[in-house]
């Protein structure tokens, strides 16, 4: 299945949202129409990297179904909104261990299946 939060090849896993034509907003996933003013939105590939704006540590399995456990049972995880350059917040899943996670830390955001993934950048 592909969609905005899968990878797209010729992007090389960016997030693609979109742009209002009218005003300007960016939003994610992308949509055809800007939430604040109703003109006609474009599509957009967003920044790869921001910060973390919050997060907090998942410790119980989502619901079944969708959700399958994996063999190994589940483990916990961190997830977090970032905020990219274009004012555009991302929940996403953190590569990233509670006890290293801080807010407004950078973060490296890529398309991954199902969720956009996030790991810490490098400065």
């Amino acid at each position: 299945m592909e969609g905005p939060l899968t990878a797209q090849p010729e992007s090389g896993g960016r997030l693609h949202g979109s742009r209002c034509a009218d005003c300007a907003v960016a939003t994610y996933p992308a949509g055809p129409a800007c939430p604040r003013c109703g003109g006609e939105a474009e599509p957009v590939e967003l920044s790869g990297t921001g910060t973390l704006w919050t997060w907090t540590v998942q410790r119980y399995a989502p619901k079944s179904p969708p959700y399958v456990p994996p063999a190994a049972g589940f483990t916990p995880f961190t997830v977090g909104y970032v905020e990219l350059p274009e004012g555009v917040r991302v929940l996403a899943a953190l590569d990233i261990r509670p006890e290293d996670a801080e807010i407004g830390m950078p973060v490296t955001l890529a398309a991954g299946t199902g969720v956009p993934r996030g790991h810490r950048s490098v400065v």
